[in-house]
């Protein structure tokens, strides 16, 4: 099984709200508005230095990540992470993304192997904030209707896919963390 599914659930309804009534948040970063993630909206909330971002290559590269502004606006997330830190014995912190894929979209299948920071930050996990019963991840060949509050841990560096054939987005946090054996 490709997909992990962490014990109990989380209360994503602030955090939901706290999206609502901040849109402007979304796509303030426009660096995955293309290839297989040209379909989705993004808030960034941690991640390399946007300063240091000059080329493609720089997200490739190691770097400590840094905060956003999202992170200080969007608190209603911040216990969330921590708690999830705690529960995969997070050694390390790396990236935090909020992505939205909207009704009808998807992000076409790919792995994340080859840039330093998917590969150092082993532990990958989703939590979901907004989802239909329309809407399935996949990671190779298993798949998962993942459902708001839940959150499941996957491997990035398999291939993997979300198609939304759902009437509403899909919305959820993705934090990666590496976490000792």
């Amino acid at each position: 099984m490709k997909f992990f599914k962490f014990h109990g659930h989380y209360d994503v309804s602030q955090l939901a709200a706290q999206l609502r009534k901040q849109p402007e948040l979304w796509n303030a970063q426009v660096f995955r508005q293309q290839g297989v993630f040209y379909q989705t909206d993004d808030i960034w909330v941690r991640y390399r230095a946007l300063e240091e971002l000059t080329s493609p290559q720089r997200f490739l590269e190691p770097h400590f990540a840094t905060w956003y502004p999202a992170w200080r606006k969007l608190t209603a997330l911040q216990p969330i992470i921590y708690d999830l830190m705690a529960k995969v014995r997070a050694t390390h912190l790396g990236g935090i993304l909020l992505t939205r894929i909207p009704a009808g979209g998807e992000v076409k299948p790919h792995d994340d192997r080859g840039g330093w920071h998917a590969e150092f930050y082993t532990t990958k996990v989703y939590v979901v904030i907004e989802n239909n019963a329309d809407c399935v991840n996949y990671c190779g060949d298993d798949e998962v209707v993942m459902h708001p509050g839940e959150a499941w841990e996957f491997d990035n560096l398999v291939t993997h896919s979300v198609v939304n054939r759902g009437k509403t987005p899909r919305v959820s946090a993705i934090a990666c963390m590496r976490a000792e054996p």
